[in-house]
């Protein structure tokens, strides 16, 4: 399973994941003419490797570029709640996740089987991702969420971690931000410290060659040091070592 991360943080996110036959966009936060560059200079033609594009919430840094869909006919899914904040989608290409069961439906890409499943943030029903292939690969991907719940946690299971460390808590404390801002971010609905992301690694992580990739950093409180001492620290607990248990890059643009 081939991971390319287009764009992550404030200005935008975008991720491309790749197996076999299939490959998927989630979320498209950058710019439509910006996505379509970034694909290209990775190799991936919008064209023929995008098979669906999967929108964690509708947040403008998780939706700016969705007009890309339109122009390859792409299917979108969201979950019911993420389309009332969608305009941008030919109706034709719309998907609406729905639940059975409190389970949402899987997706079928090909190849590739996508779990949805419920996160914490000020959006309207935002989503996580599970993603699986047919060769025994399982990756996750968790955008803002203000917490990490034991039903998230089951869905996160798998061999590749792509998880938010927004932001240091004391750096928030001590920055400019009004008062209800900094609430917010720290608030269960706002967004993932590197304390709450390790802590939630610590449990996931089994140190089988994991690969972790730490996004959506805040350019004003974090910064790629403290996101990833944090999550090495809490690992190295269970003994993990970065490079021989498990590898982790920290995606910061």
């Amino acid at each position: 399973m081939k991971v390319t991360i287009l764009a992550s943080g404030s200005n935008g996110n975008c991720i491309h994941i790749k197996s076999g036959n299939a490959g998927v966009l989630i979320d498209a936060g950058r710019w439509k003419r910006d996505i379509e560059k970034r694909l290209i200079d990775n190799g991936i033609n919008p064209a023929t490797d995008i098979q669906g594009i999967c929108i964690t919430h509708a947040h403008g840094d998780h939706i700016r570029g969705l007009t890309i869909a339109n122009k390859y006919s792409i299917p979108v899914f969201a979950s019911e709640g993420e389309w009332k904040d969608i305009d941008s989608v030919s109706d034709d290409l719309r998907h609406a996740l729905t639940k059975d069961n409190d389970r949402y439906s899987m997706i079928e890409l090909g190849d590739i089987h996508i779990y949805p499943f419920g996160v914490h943030h000020d959006a309207y029903e935002p989503l996580g991702y599970a993603i699986e292939d047919d060769f025994g690969n399982r990756c996750c991907v968790v955008f803002d969420t203000g917490k990490v719940d034991n039903d998230m946690l089951e869905m996160m299971e798998g061999s590749i971690y792509i998880i938010e460390a927004n932001h240091d808590p004391a750096l928030v404390e001590a920055s400019d931000y009004p008062i209800a801002t900094k609430a917010r971010i720290l608030s269960d609905i706002g967004h993932l410290s590197n304390q709450q992301t390790a802590a939630a690694l610590k449990r996931l992580v089994k140190g089988k060659g994991e690969r972790i990739y730490l996004t959506h950093l805040s350019s004003s409180n974090n910064t790629p040091m403290h996101a990833k001492a944090e999550v090495m620290r809490a690992l190295l607990e269970k003994g993990f070592i970065e490079g021989k248990h498990y590898s982790l890059e920290v995606v910061s643009e």
